[in-house]
């Protein structure tokens, strides 16, 4: 504060002169002087930035070492010192520096190319504009190069990670990433690190990086899935927090990767992959982050048909229900929902429902039935409704258990969460399209369900529409007489009119509408109704309609309402 206060400050400008033997003495004091947060402002409204940045035109290594550390100190978290270095062009100098001494392995030339890096980092750190500036400049690859050619220099290694660790969180460098070698070098050097903190720091930059579906390919072609391996089997039996946070920042990595198709299918390897039947062996651990991981993988390996027929093929779904099993109790959030979630995409290939069904699927999902977890509500009705896809006696079986229609029917009505929501309705109508059983209408009208699947048939997805009122139809064809109060109750049929009336509505929507008008008229309350809401002028405009199929059944439909008014 006394240097402040004795007007110091703004003699300096004058005496950072390039020709002066001072000058790296007094690029110094600035250097210490901005260490404290308070002094950074003073120094840039004393006008010391402009002088500093000529320096960086001299050849002399003292003088470049002192600017760097300077300006480096005055733009940390300073936006007055980011601002003033970015005005008189301080970056684009300096990263040329850093670009022409790269190939140069002193000592001394890489403690210069250390305070470089790190004025840079300063300057844009959390500040997307300047390293979206940084990025432009072309600053990446640099980097990458410094990173293999000074990989012995521990300083100047850290500093390159953390500058890729706060560049890799920006999407456009994700594209300047993907044209270097950085997959390798970052693999490369984490094989040759022992120390915990040295493989965090990588991971840091390896984590951002892996979103990248290229990065992600390169990342597994230079070896980085078995360093992942081996890091899990070195810390799965850790108690240490070390151990613990390594195994779940490796696993996820593991995860991660196997989210781009490409990585994915190179390390299934037509179910063959070494690295395949190693992530298979995480699901019967007894460590729940690796059993987590090993469900999350399975559910990316999941990810096409070939896939998904050759593990229900090789048993992976009783891992799966074992491990389901050892979480009824237990009682994982994270890995009940993993592990719903990969039986979920195994049971989309159709050859695959009956064997899922035979081996028991069904009976472990419905013990989730009383889960409060809406992520684990939302995997359970998913995998329900997969599974009795085109699977008429499973559907019967379901369709006719109380305890889960009335489960269904609680969570239609769950507000809160649209998502569990809207697979209860979807699941719902399903039990009925696919076991056409009488059984099954009748157990979701006694369950109340009638008034939801009207409901449904309003949504703003064409396809939950579709699927309402093809299962509305069902019911009306299997059991009017029991469903006729809830279908006035719900007022289907306004419903069904406005449906036929909008321009919007999607042809096959016309279409089941007309089909249910139909099916409805056999019942004297709704057939008053039909008549009271004059459908005859709506359908008859439908003649015209455009799509053959909706015209045919607007004239068959006509006849009906004509005759039976």
């Amino acid at each position: 504060m006394k240097i402040q206060e004795m007007g110091i400050l703004p003699l300096l400008p004058n005496l950072l002169n390039p020709q002066s033997s001072c000058t790296p003495k007094v690029a110094n004091i600035i250097a210490e002087l901005a260490k404290n947060e308070f002094m950074r402002s003073p120094c840039v409204e004393a006008g010391l930035i402009p002088p500093l940045i000529q320096l960086l035109n001299s050849t002399d290594h003292e003088v470049l070492l002192q600017t760097g550390r300077a300006l480096g100190n005055i733009c940390y978290d300073s936006h007055e010192g980011r601002s003033a270095v970015d005005l008189a062009g301080g970056a684009q100098i300096v990263a040329e520096h850093i670009k022409s001494l790269s190939q140069n392995t002193e000592p001394e030339n890489e403690k210069l190319l250390t305070v470089f890096c790190g004025m840079l980092m300063n300057y844009s750190n959390d500040n997307d504009s300047l390293q979206a500036q940084l990025i432009n400049m072309g600053v990446i690859p640099t980097l990458v190069r410094l990173l293999g050619i000074h990989s012995h220099n521990t300083a100047l290694t850290e500093m390159c990670l953390i500058a890729f660790g706060n560049l890799a969180e920006l999407e456009s460098s994700k594209e300047q990433f993907a044209s270097t070698n950085i997959a390798e070098e970052l693999v490369r050097l984490f094989q040759t690190q022992s120390e915990h903190e040295k493989k965090e720091m990588i991971f840091e930059v390896l984590a951002p990086l892996a979103e990248n579906d290229v990065i992600k390919l390169q990342l597994v072609e230079a070896g980085l899935v078995e360093c992942l391996l081996e890091v899990v089997a070195q810390t799965v039996d850790g108690e240490r927090e070390e151990d613990i946070a390594q195994l779940k920042t490796a696993s996820d990595l593991m995860v991660l990767l196997l989210l781009g198709d490409e990585s994915m299918q190179k390390l299934f390897e037509g179910g063959k992959g070494s690295v395949f039947q190693r992530v298979l062996s995480w699901i019967p651990s007894h460590n729940h982050q690796l059993q987590l991981a090993g469900a999350l993988a399975i559910a990316n390996f999941a990810r096409n048909d070939g896939n998904c027929i050759h593990m229900v093929d090789t048993g992976i779904v009783q891992k799966l229900l074992e491990l389901l099993d050892r979480h009824v109790e237990e009682g994982n959030v994270t890995v009940q929902h993993a592990a719903l979630s990969a039986l979920r995409n195994l049971a989309i290939p159709v050859v695959n429902k009956s064997k899922m069904l035979s081996a028991g699927v069904a009976d472990v999902v419905l013990k989730f039935l009383q889960s409060e977890m809406p992520p684990v509500q939302f995997k359970l009705l998913g995998t329900l409704r997969m599974l009795i896809d085109t699977q008429g006696e499973a559907a019967e079986q379901l369709g006719t258990n109380g305890k889960l229609v009335e489960r269904l029917v609680e969570w239609c009505e769950a507000k809160d969460h649209a998502g569990v929501m809207g697979e209860s309705n979807r699941l719902l109508s399903a039990l009925i399209r696919h076991s056409k059983s009488k059984e099954v209408v009748r157990t979701v009208i006694q369950g109340g369900g009638v008034k939801h699947l009207v409901t449904m048939a309003t949504s703003e997805h064409m396809i939950m529409q579709n699927e309402a009122l093809v299962a509305l139809g069902l019911i009306a064809a299997l059991d009017l007489v029991a469903a006729e109060k809830d279908f006035v109750g719900a007022c289907l049929v306004s419903v069904l009119h406005k449906l036929l009336s909008d321009e919007r509505s999607a042809p096959e929507i016309k279409y089941n509408s007309m089909i249910l008008i139909c099916a409805v008229m056999g019942s004297e309350p709704l057939h008053k109704e039909v008549q009271s809401l004059a459908f005859i002028d709506v359908v008859s405009k439908l003649r015209a309609h455009e799509n053959k199929t909706v015209s045919h059944q607007a004239s068959l439909t006509e006849q009906r309402l004509t005759a039976q008014s």
